[in-house]
């Protein structure tokens, strides 16, 4: 299964069905799953796009119907609508280890990452025109940092997350990185490479879309100068539900945004012709915000009340680490390769495997309820999401996956 192996094991199936019940029989977090929205199929797409939590659909009701039915604009004071950004930045806070106030919430994940690189070069000062960019980010990242180097006269340098360490050097001003791979899973060493940026002189942004609610971050424990996330993958927020901005306090004060809007505005409401930034997270907003899609992952974060983040990752781990021993057992030996490291402290929360057919594979998977996504050309991906998949649903995936690739004439076998 993975890159070294070649043979599988002979684990029965019926023990491997046994044990999944009994992991499930023993998990903590196992009652979750009866806050969300789910059916009889195994969703392994939660990397992409969270389950509905069965309660947010009557929250939202309500600030359709009363809060904007009937308070209308009295709702920007009465029901909370104006602070909305800040609280529910607050609500994220803890689930990426930042303290209160460092966190705003608002715009997309891309829109951030401009936010964010702009403001990186600004605080690193003169005398540094370089921007180290993940060779192999998700597309949009690097695309964003180059429209941030055009703006502000700098360079883009793309580097693989090994060699930032070699790349950096006195002319680096900010380095953008993905806190976990999006294609292969890999999570990389937020703490080590922070501080060898933080050594170079230079400031450490970090895109942490495939890392929060699915492991523990230590944004302020590990002195991580700015971040950004999307809301819509682990932490269920909803299809576009609004990103959000990190700014380590020790920065906010020298915050210099590329977008200064009005509602980062010290007097909003004074609707001057100057411009004089806000305190605070506040500095990272922009315009009015969107407050549909804020309230609705407002509510949804009711489904982190009481969880502890390390035992969500230490399910993590337990998930993949199963659902591999089922794939090595049910699998014919070179139709799957996993691309997902297998040591712990270098994996995310999803399996990555690599298969020749992987889009007709993946067509079939999802006609029989097992829903992941594809990676094009070959990379089959499933996301495990703790607070509602089991170690049942592990097993029945890598069951139904072995019977698929049966049914699909083998291509070029990988190796």
């Amino acid at each position: 299964m993975s890159e070294n192996t070649t043979t599988t094991t002979t684990a029965p199936t019926e023990n491997l069905r046994e044990r999944a019940l009994k992991l499930d029989a023993a998990d903590p977090l196992a009652g979750r799953r009866a806050l969300f929205a789910l059916d009889d199929g195994v969703y392994l797409d939660g990397n992409s796009l969270g389950a509905l939590p069965v309660h947010v659909p009557a929250r939202v009701q309500d600030v359709l119907t009363r809060q904007w039915g009937e308070l209308r604009i009295r709702s920007w004071d009465e029901s909370g609508w104006w602070t909305a950004p800040e609280r529910i930045g607050d609500r994220i806070a803890p689930l990426v280890g930042a303290a209160a106030g460092q966190i705003v919430v608002g715009d997309s994940t891309s829109v951030n990452v401009f936010k964010a690189v702009v403001a990186a070069v600004r605080i690193a000062g003169e005398g540094r025109d370089e921007i180290l960019v993940d060779a192999t980010t998700f597309p949009t990242d690097g695309y964003i940092a180059s429209a941030a180097a055009r703006l502000t006269g700098h360079r883009i340098v793309p580097v693989a997350p090994a060699d930032v360490l070699a790349a950096l050097g006195p002319r680096t001003a900010a380095v953008l990185l993905n806190h976990v791979d999006y294609r292969s899973g890999r999570l990389h060493d937020l703490p080590g490479l922070t501080a060898a940026v933080h050594a170079a002189g230079a400031v450490a942004v970090w895109d942490l879309c495939h890392s929060a609610g699915a492991l523990p971050v230590g944004l302020d424990e590990h002195g991580v100068d700015l971040a950004v996330g999307c809301t819509y993958k682990y932490l269920n927020g909803g299809p576009g539900s609004p990103a959000y901005l990190y700014v380590a306090e020790r920065h906010q004060a020298v915050f210099d945004s590329p977008l200064p809007g009005w509602n980062s505005h010290a007097d909003p409401f004074g609707m001057t012709a100057g411009y004089a930034p806000a305190d605070g997270s506040v500095r990272g907003r922009v315009g009015t915000p969107d407050i549909v899609s804020m309230l609705t992952l407002e509510a949804a974060l009711d489904v982190w009340d009481g969880v502890s983040v390390d035992a969500v990752r230490a399910k993590s781990l337990a998930l993949t680490d199963f659902f591999l021993e089922c794939v090595e057992a049910y699998v014919p030996a070179g139709r799957v390769v996993s691309v997902t490291p297998a040591a712990h402290a270098e994996r995310g929360s999803q399996v990555a495997l690599r298969c020749a057919e992987a889009e007709p594979v993946m067509r079939r998977l999802i006609e029989r309820g097992v829903v992941g996504d594809l990676r094009r050309p070959d990379v089959l991906r499933f996301g495990f999401t703790p607070l509602y998949v089991g170690f049942a649903d592990a097993e029945r995936a890598a069951r139904i996956l072995a019977d698929v690739l049966a049914e699909v004439p083998a291509g070029n076998t990988v190796s």
